[in-house]
């Protein structure tokens, strides 16, 4: 068995957002729904495994997480949970073992982007782009902290900088699950390039010295994944991100 990830590039940011999905129970989680709720509750329903005995499993939608709070990964949040609602997407073709088949997925990003996520509205005035008022968020993420995606392994790593509660994710290796150690990046660190650190909140000096403290003591050949743009490894941005030389 192998879990599923999927990129749905997404908005005129062309965001990255990800879909990952266990193979065992079907639990599944969105990172940085930022646009396009369509395109994304598309793929969600399109999205399958073939698990234990050949059973075909679809995605049970448990989180929509956010390495950050600006609108371009934010701003089809709204959207998915709605179109779920009203469409009955991304269940598993099981419903009955769908353990509160009814229930949202939980919105979750740090506390110290609560403030910017509130102001999705005024961001998108910056853009001329509409928005809702965003729904309320579900859980705060801390530092540390780790998640299960049914047998999957997620852990959150605080990278204040670009934003003050930005963050990655990080997805544990798991080879009987083809899950390999990944750290979703958000618009902390890029291949070959870092976050913007000139938007409200930011702080450079902190975006550095978190990336060094925390993003390039993984091992090297974690995957980088970020919120724009192709991926890359923590030990190919140690050496080769002229940002670092």
């Amino acid at each position: 068995m192998t879990f599923l990830e999927k990129n749905i590039v997404v908005g005129p940011f062309q965001c990255n957002c990800r879909l990952l999905m266990c193979p065992v129970t079907g639990d599944a989680a969105l990172i940085d729904p930022g646009d396009e709720a369509a395109k994304i509750l598309a793929a969600l329903a399109k999205a399958e495994i073939r698990g234990e005995g050949g059973k075909v499993l679809k995605p049970r939608l448990r989180w929509l997480l956010h390495t950050h709070a600006h609108l371009d990964h934010i701003g089809g949040t709204r959207g998915v949970v709605e179109g779920m609602a009203k469409e009955g997407s991304a269940r598993n073709s099981d419903s009955s073992a769908s353990v509160g088949a009814d229930a949202p997925p939980v919105i979750a990003l740090h506390k110290d982007d609560e403030f910017i996520y509130r102001k999705l509205k005024e961001q998108g005035q910056m853009f001329g782009m509409k928005y809702d008022d965003p729904l309320p968020v579900g859980k705060f993420l801390e530092h540390g902290e780790r998640l299960e995606l049914g047998k999957l392994k997620l852990e959150i790593i605080h990278t204040p900088g670009h934003s003050p509660g930005s963050l990655g994710i990080r997805l544990h290796e798991d080879s009987a699950l083809g899950a390999p150690e990944t750290v979703f990046s958000g618009d902390t660190l890029f291949q070959g390039s870092v976050g913007r650190t000139d938007l409200w909140g930011a702080d450079g000096d902190l975006m550095f010295k978190m990336i060094r403290e925390r993003l390039f003591t993984l091992d090297g050949d974690t995957r980088v994944c970020p919120g724009h743009g192709p991926s890359s490894t923590v030990g190919r941005e140690k050496t080769g991100n002229p940002f670092f030389q």
